[in-house]
This record gives C-alpha cells, sequence and structure tokens, in this order.
C-alpha cells in the first residue's frame, strides 16, 4: 500500500513514539535494526530516514535506493529475518524521505546482536526476562501448553477421564493410553522421566488449579448495564471439558428470554443473543486463552444490554481484529485437537465467522472484538437493528423483568411473570411446573415465594387451591 505525503505529514506532528521513529540518511545499519527488531516486538509502526530533531526537521536523503537497500540490509539482519514491504520514497516538503512500515501483529519474536528488544515510548528497551517468555508464548515461538509441568507426576492425572478419552480414539488399553496422552501432547518425556504436561493437566488433571493457576471461568450476571453490587456469580474450575459444560449450563440459566405462552401454557421462547452464539465465544476463549498468564481468568459477564466475554492475553500469532475473520492461529494446539476429539469440534474451527452469522441472521447488532494485548474480550450486544435503520436498536421485551426490585430474578422467575403479562389473571405451581418438569416443586415453591417476599405477586387461596396475581404496584410497573 502506497504511503501519501499527508499521511506521514500527520504521523510526524504527533510525535515520535511507540510506533514512529525518525533517523538522518547517516544512521547505522546497526541502529536501523534495532528499531525495527523493537517495533516488530511491540506494535509495528512506522521508520522514517531523513527527518531529524526533536522538532521535527525534514531534510530529506540524497540517495533514497542506497537507503531502502540499507534498511532492507537491517531487515535481513535481524534474527529471525523480518520480511516487510520494500521502503517507499516519499515527498515531504519536496524532499525525498525514504519510509519503512513494521505490520502490526508479526509473527515471531525478533533479536538484533543477540538483544531482544521492545518500542517504549521514543526509546528501544531490551525485554525483561519474564516479558520475553511471554512474547515467546504469545507468538506461538514456545508453547506454553506443551511443557512439562515440573511439579506434576503422572499421578496428578485423572486416569478414569484420560481412559475414557483413549477408548473414544480406539485405544482400551493402560500401555494405550499413556502413548495417546504423549501422542497428543499431553505427556511429555525428557531423560527418560514422563510428567504431563500443561495442557495435559488442563484436560486430565485431578486439581488443575493445583498447577495453572487463574484456569477457571468467572461467570457472573449483573443487573444494570456494567458492574454492581447486585449480580449472581459462579466460579467455574476444574479440567477443561468440565468447564465448558458448566459455563453452557450458566448461559442456559442465566441468558435472558423472550417467551411466548399461550393459553395451554404451551410455550416459545428466544434467548436474548442466540445461545450458540454466545457458546461459540466461550469454547473459543478457553481453547484460546493464553494460560501462561496467572493473574487473571476467563470472564463471561452477563449485563443488560450485552454478553461480554474476556480472555487474558491478546490475539496469537499474527491475528488481529481486521484479519480475525480469515486467518487460522491456534495459540493452544494441542487444547483445540483433545476439545476436537471431545466433539466440541462444532464449536471450533470458524468460530468467529459463526457469531458474525448468527447475530446477522437473528438480526441483532453485529458483535464488537478488542484486543488490548494483554486481553481479548468479544461483546455480543441484545439489540435488535431495523432493517430500515441498523442505527435504531431496542432491547428485548422482557428485559426489564430482571429489574424489578433492583435484584436478579431466574430465567423461571421471567416466565412466570410473562405469562402473568401476557393477559393472564392468574398462575399456580402446577403451571409453572409444565413449564420447567425437570425442575423440582420445591424449587418452583421457591421461586414463587420469593416473588411474594419481594412484593411482585401476591398469594391467594389456601393449600392446593392457592395461586399468584401481579400486586398492583408490579402491575403498574409492567
Amino acid at each position: 500500500m502506497d504511503l501519501s505525503p499527508d499521511e506521514l505529514n500527520l504521523t510526524i506532528k504527533q510525535g515520535r513514539g511507540i510506533r514512529l521513529e525518525w533517523l538522518a540518511e547517516g544512521a547505522s545499519v546497526d541502529t536501523i535494526a534495532s528499531t525495527l527488531t523493537a517495533m516488530a516486538n511491540a506494535v509495528g509502526g512506522y521508520l522514517l530516514i531523513g527527518v531529524v530533531g526533536p522538532s521535527p526537521a525534514i531534510i530529506g536523503v540524497k540517495d533514497p535506493n542506497h537507503v531502502a537497500d540499507r534498511i532492507v540490509q537491517a531487515a535481513l539482519s535481524i534474527q529471525p529475518p523480518l520480511i516487510i514491504a520494500y521502503p517507499q520514497t516519499v515527498r515531504l516538503s519536496e524532499r525525498p524521505v525514504v519510509a519503512a512500515v513494521v505490520p502490526r501483529g508479526m509473527p515471531h519474536v525478533y533479536s538484533h546482536d543477540g538483544r531482544f528488544l521492545i518500542r517504549h515510548d521514543t526509546e528501544n528497551k531490551p525485554l525483561a526476562p519474564r516479558d520475553l517468555r511471554r512474547m515467546f508464548i504469545q507468538r506461538g515461538d514456545l508453547s506454553f501448553e506443551t511443557e512439562a509441568n515440573p511439579r506434576a507426576t503422572l499421578d496428578d492425572l485423572d486416569w478414569e477421564k484420560a481412559t475414557n478419552y483413549a477408548k473414544s480414539l480406539g485405544a482400551g488399553t493402560v500401555t494405550n493410553v499413556e502413548d495417546t496422552l504423549l501422542r497428543r501432547g499431553c505427556i511429555s518425556e525428557t531423560l527418560g522421566r514422563a510428567r504431563p504436561t500443561n495442557a495435559g493437566l488442563l484436560l486430565f488433571g485431578k486439581e488443575p488449579g493445583r498447577f495453572v493457576r487463574s484456569a477457571e471461568i468467572m461467570a457472573a450476571r449483573f443487573n444494570g448495564d456494567g458492574m454492581s453490587d447486585s449480580f449472581l456469580k459462579e466460579d467455574i474450575a476444574g479440567v477443561l471439558p468440565d468447564q465448558l459444560r458448566r459455563a453452557e449450563g450458566f448461559l442456559q440459566d442465566h441468558l435472558r428470554k423472550e417467551l411466548s405462552l399461550g393459553a395451554q401454557m404451551a410455550r416459545g421462547e428466544s434467548y436474548e443473543v442466540p445461545l450458540e452464539a454466545a457458546r461459540e465465544l466461550v469454547v473459543n476463549a478457553i481453547a484460546h486463552r493464553d494460560y501462561s498468564i496467572d493473574g487473571d481468568c476467563i470472564h463471561v459477564n452477563l449485563y443488560r444490554d450485552r454478553l461480554e466475554v474476556t480472555s487474558p492475553g491478546g490475539l496469537p500469532g499474527p491475528m488481529t481484529v481486521d484479519n480475525m475473520t480469515s486467518e487460522r492461529f491456534s495459540r493452544n494446539p494441542v487444547i483445540v485437537q483433545v476439545l476436537s476429539d471431545l466433539r466440541f469440534i462444532e464449536r471450533l474451527g470458524y468460530g468467529v465467522d459463526r457469531v458474525i452469522g448468527l447475530m446477522n441472521n437473528h438480526q441483532l447488532r453485529a458483535p464488537v472484538f478488542e484486543d488490548t494485548g494483554a486481553s481479548f474480550r468479544a461483546i455480543l450486544y441484545n439489540m435488535r437493528q431495523s432493517s430500515a435503520d441498523a442505527s435504531s436498536a431496542t432491547r428485548p421485551a422482557v428485559a426489564y423483568l430482571a429489574e424489578l426490585e433492583g435484584a436478579p430474578i431466574n430465567p423461571r422467575q421471567e416466565a412466570a411473570l410473562t405469562f402473568l403479562h401476557n393477559g393472564h389473571t392468574r398462575i399456580t405451581n402446577k403451571d409453572l411446573q409444565s413449564l420447567y418438569p425437570d425442575i423440582h416443586a420445591e424449587t418452583i415453591r421457591r421461586d414463587l415465594a420469593d416473588l411474594v417476599s419481594r412484593s411482585i405477586l401476591r398469594k391467594l387461596g389456601e393449600k392446593r387451591g392457592s395461586f399468584y396475581v401481579l400486586n398492583s404496584e408490579s402491575s403498574r410497573a409492567l
């Protein structure tokens, strides 16, 4: 892509920084290589040759072709060689300036003359050992998941789970089970000794949280559009397949539903966002998060107007928000493979494309994706968009139900209130039980009693003849 003078002039006015450096024509190849290395390990940027001074002053270059060749020489001296577009010559203030562009999201960790540098403000600084290791993991040059955990032994694996997994692949004997985990990357042999890898512990460990800290999900449903003191929360730990199942259960229980209830209590419902889209985001977060980051977990937050799924670590390798629908790169190929073997495959693969398509099919706002470098967030808004005006949006019809009395209500209570709001004057325990036949009758009774205690419903009648009606205050609020 050709760089325009206007674009570069605007960039120069913003000053030197993490994404911009300028040098005089006489800058050494080592200086150029150091700057390119630091930018490639950070967020990319522009290197301009022919600009000097803190102000800055555009002095141009005498031999643009020679300068461009020296930039290429500097890029090829980096380890591994930095492959970028050939530098362009752009005339600024009637003087030729040579510009090299380092794209964001380079696929490797780069060094020059044995030094791993990163751009920090206006300087090229050495990477600290911890940051360097994390960058190797983030960019796929080093795999956290296939590292043997030095604190774990084979006794820390749940061999019943491992055996069931191996049997599903046609390997039933004990010897074959261990061999299967070894081939899958769940066990590593070093100096003749076998140990579980981090992936093996996450997938088949008895207590994975002992060895891979923060490998869990914190799921919460808030009452408003932001975090508040009023919420329902579930901490989801254990092996990854179990986390997936529990997270799916949380979504089924707490995604609000639009309900249509007929005279015979025939029940039809649709979630505020497509359940499959929400599930896809959680599966992809579990499969692709950076498990080397031990200070945070995956967050699944339900708000009044949206669902947010946030996972530690930015997008891996060469992936960016702009190319994530076309690029395919996995930070955790072992975890992805095992989840595929366990038949979560339909929820992997082209996950982002699928989420976009599901939201579009339901006439909902397009999903929003945010990469901060430290985390990745996917957002599904529950606002429907008019085909005539995509900017217009409305909240689901039953979203207001969860705001009654300033505290969340569960899906069964939503169903009861929606039934009463849709023209029915009363509801009984039996009516609500018919909607949720798998829920114990005592739970149904407590659901309705809770609405009475909050003055949302009134209970009339005695014993088996009792029924519930909307309280006059609630009726006006509805």
